[in-house]
């Protein structure tokens, strides 16, 4: 019997929680539970359902990510890197360098990052799990859009969607090739 395809709808603010035993787990499948200090209950929570949802990807994750400043959500994709999930991060030049950003993390750890060269932002925020979920939203990954802010994502596996949304991030993935910049004008 086949699975129900995913649909689901995450809303923020997320109550604070510990999902310090999910990612342990993901981390070190198997390994016995270790209780975690923090004063935070774990349970179900918006943010929990995110990370689970991440978790899930086994070949690929391609994020387009506007800000991305949260240490849950990289500690996630730094997980699935080490589990040698091929990662894919486009984000916004402007906003990869800000204090907090998890951008430098994930590039030092050997994600793939690539970012715009141009005005205006690379504001988009999506995230495709296994070239089958996409997982997109009003969600900024950051701990403040997280805890505080009024915030959506639709979870879907709908291989149209999910492929209008592929076609995007190797548009812009292409696009945003390094070997493509131009560092002077072409003016002589």
């Amino acid at each position: 019997r086949r699975a129900r395809p995913v649909r689901e709808v995450l809303f923020f603010p997320s109550r604070p929680c510990c999902i310090e035993a999910l990612l342990a787990e993901a981390a070190e499948p198997g390994a016995p539970a270790r209780p975690c200090p923090c004063p935070l209950p774990s349970g179900d929570t918006a943010l929990s359902r995110l990370v689970r949802r991440l978790l899930s990807a086994r070949r690929s994750l391609d994020l387009c990510l506007f800000c991305f400043s949260c240490p849950q959500l990289a500690r996630t994709v730094q997980i699935l890197h080490r589990r040698g999930v091929r990662v894919r991060v486009v984000t916004d030049a402007q906003y990869m360098g800000l204090h907090g950003s998890q951008i430098g993390l994930l590039r030092h750890a050997g994600i793939q990052v690539r970012h715009d060269q141009h005005s205006g932002y690379m504001h988009h925020k999506f995230a495709i799990v296994d070239r089958r979920m996409l997982i997109t939203g009003s969600l900024n990954w950051t701990t403040q859009a997280i805890q505080s802010n009024r915030e959506n994502v639709l979870v879907v596996e709908d291989a149209e969607y999910v492929k209008a949304f592929q076609d995007e991030f190797e548009r812009i993935w292409e696009e945003y090739n390094p070997a493509n910049y131009s560092f002077f004008s072409q003016k002589q």
